[in-house]
């Protein structure tokens, strides 16, 4: 006679409380906006709500002497846009700022790298000591760094001092349109060098050494090792790099306010520039309205660079 086992009772699943689960990530969210608080409440009264502010600006009127009476300030849509595009002020100051960009990037770039190849490959001791060295500028107030500029190239400066003793009269590099540009774009150069170099230094040694170790025993000399293996896989750091150098430069102020304030006769005052000398005029509609020009390309050239060097890397 066979017995046959009953099956086992099974178990009934005994599914986990929702409530406490929705009360714990409610919490979680709660403490995170906590902390989001202070930048938002910042973000808001100093940025968002600014912008937002200088919009509206930009299509109307107003002017200085219209803040005591800002009932008669008129809704003038497009017009403050279509007088930038007419003044030749403007335009010649777009010129620069492209100016500063096409000249300021590469160069701040190659500089960059060649400083940071050197410290990657041959100067491992002392890497620390040039690091902060060459980083200093970035550092540096920009003034006293301006103040240093305008005495070395004062036309009793040290540059000068220097181009007499081989037998070169100086010239009045600030007073000069044709060279003053050059001396605000290296100033902008010194300044922002060290950025590009700390990180084209912390990418190149992301590179596996080993990458390196199996070209050279395949007869890759440094020349090859560079182009085939150093450049391809730092261009994500190349994209960062040129990305913020060109918003950078697009931007710029500092330089050419403290050094010529946009002279002479215009030939160094950039967008930004210009923006500060008219709502330094009181013309409030056309500042703004050349600050969102300026918004706008910023945008237009980083979408470019992301186009153009995504698909790379």
């Amino acid at each position: 006679m066979t017995t046959t086992l009953a099956p086992p009772p099974r178990k009934t699943a005994v599914l986990p409380d929702a409530a406490p689960r929705t009360s714990s990530r409610t919490r979680r969210s709660v403490v995170a906006w906590l902390f989001l608080a202070p930048f938002t409440l910042l973000f808001l009264l100093y940025t968002a709500i600014p912008a937002v502010a200088a919009l509206g600006f930009s299509l109307t009127d107003l002017r200085g002497a219209d803040l005591r009476t800002p009932l008669a300030v008129n809704f003038t849509g497009l017009d403050n846009y279509v007088r930038l595009f007419q003044d030749d002020s403007f335009l010649r100051d777009i010129g620069n700022t492209a100016l500063f960009v096409a000249v300021g990037v590469p160069l701040t770039m190659g500089i960059g790298f060649a400083l940071a190849l050197a410290l990657d490959s041959g100067i491992q001791r002392l890497r620390g000591a040039f690091r902060t060295v060459f980083f200093a500028p970035v550092v540096t107030n920009v003034v006293a760094s301006a103040l240093i500029w305008q005495y070395a190239f004062h036309p009793n400066g040290t540059v000068n001092q220097a181009l007499s003793m081989v037998g070169l009269a100086g010239p009045n590099w600030l007073d000069d349109p044709d060279l003053a540009m050059p001396v605000v774009v290296l100033l902008g150069v010194w300044r922002n060098f060290g950025t590009a170099m700390v990180l084209f230094l912390a990418g190149l040694q992301a590179i596996p050494r080993d990458v390196y170790e199996a070209a050279a025993l395949d007869g890759a000399g440094r020349w090859r090792q560079l182009r085939h293996i150093t450049l391809p896989l730092l261009l994500p750091t190349t994209l960062m790099v040129s990305v913020l150098l060109t918003v950078f430069y697009l931007q710029v102020f500092d330089e050419p306010y403290l050094l010529t304030d946009g002279g002479p006769l215009g030939s160094t005052e950039s967008v930004a520039l210009y923006t500060y000398h008219q709502f330094g005029a009181g013309q409030f509609g056309m500042s703004s309205a050349a600050s969102f020009v300026m918004l706008v390309l910023v945008g237009v050239v980083s979408v470019v660079q992301f186009r153009l060097l995504r698909s790379r890397t």
